[in-house]
């Protein structure tokens, strides 16, 4: 039994993120934290941490771990569970990653409500715009925009969302509209810098044209609402998802351009490590999440 023992705390300690933490979690020191994972170091004869005064990582020895570990601690609730002829009931801590804009608007207010209903849930939401490593940051779920990076990884289609291309009726008055891509190189255009994505470099297709074009412009940020409200005071033209842009198209505040091309989808998902279990907590999420989005998956471009 100390074999699921340990992987209980490695699982708890890669999901916390630093020795501290987990020390914090489970009420004891820091070094006696230390002192638990050498010892499982030591029974099994792997470095499973590569440790600095910053932050901890996985070997791929620790990796292979936590990721089987947490497959047969599953097998085991299961187990336990039609033993005793129980259902499984959420609960424990979720770890849940989301980008700054979409995650404040749409997945905290999600979550709100989740935690209502389950209330013996408790959620970390992370937001950030920086790449997450689900495994090696001890995340059980990420809300993406955009394709799946990683093939270990499991993707549920939360909304389909088509972005697009638009500027502000005050600045398509004043610099005119671009009837082609390459027009847009004379434009001002306004950025969101992603990490996943090359500055400045916009790509655009019709049937079975492709158009890569480099634009610049006057402003960029790592915040989309920032971008967009740069947009609306009449600075240029921005790519924007249809989950933000929606509102000032209907309303006229933004002005689409060249609808006849549509740009790299950013379509939302639910994201969680490929196991063959997936614990209660974690699944009662993503079904709730898939419940929440439903009219989003059916609409055209989501919004």
């Amino acid at each position: 039994m100390d074999g699921f023992s340990d992987l209980a705390f490695f699982s708890l300690l890669i999901k916390h993120g630093s020795l501290a933490a987990a020390a914090q979690e489970l009420g004891i020191t820091p070094p006696a934290v230390s002192k638990r994972l050498a010892a499982i170091e030591r029974r099994l004869g792997v470095r499973l941490l590569q440790r600095t005064t910053r932050r901890i990582g996985l070997t791929p020895e620790g990796e292979t771990y936590l990721l089987e570990g947490a497959r047969v601690l599953e097998e085991l609730e299961t187990l336990e569970q039609r033993v005793t002829g129980s259902n499984a009931a959420p609960k424990g801590l979720l770890r849940v990653s989301a980008t700054l804009g979409f995650g404040r608007k749409h997945i905290a207010p999600a979550l709100s409500k989740f935690v209502r209903r389950f209330q013996d849930v408790q959620i970390q939401l992370q937001l950030t715009e920086r790449p997450v490593n689900l495994v090696e940051q001890g995340f059980d779920l990420q809300v993406r925009l955009g394709e799946l990076p990683d093939v270990r990884l499991t993707a549920r289609l939360l909304a389909h969302n088509r972005r697009v291309l638009c500027a502000s009726p005050a600045y398509l008055r004043r610099a005119g509209v671009p009837a082609s891509p390459r027009e847009l190189a004379r434009h001002a255009c306004l950025f969101i810098r992603e990490s996943d994505e090359t500055f400045g470099t916009w790509h655009l297709r019709a049937g079975a044209r492709n158009e890569t074009v480099k634009v610049q412009g006057p402003l960029a940020a790592n915040d989309g609402e920032c971008v967009l409200a740069w947009a609306l005071e009449g600075h240029g033209i921005l790519i924007r998802s249809m989950w933000e842009a929606a509102p000032m198209l209907r309303s006229g505040r933004l002005k689409p351009v060249l609808e006849e091309w549509s740009l790299p989808s950013a379509d939302i998902y639910a994201v969680f490590p490929t196991r063959s279990h997936l614990s209660a907590k974690t699944r009662a999420l993503v079904d709730f999440l898939l419940v929440a989005f439903e009219d989003h998956r059916k609409a055209d471009g989501g919004w």
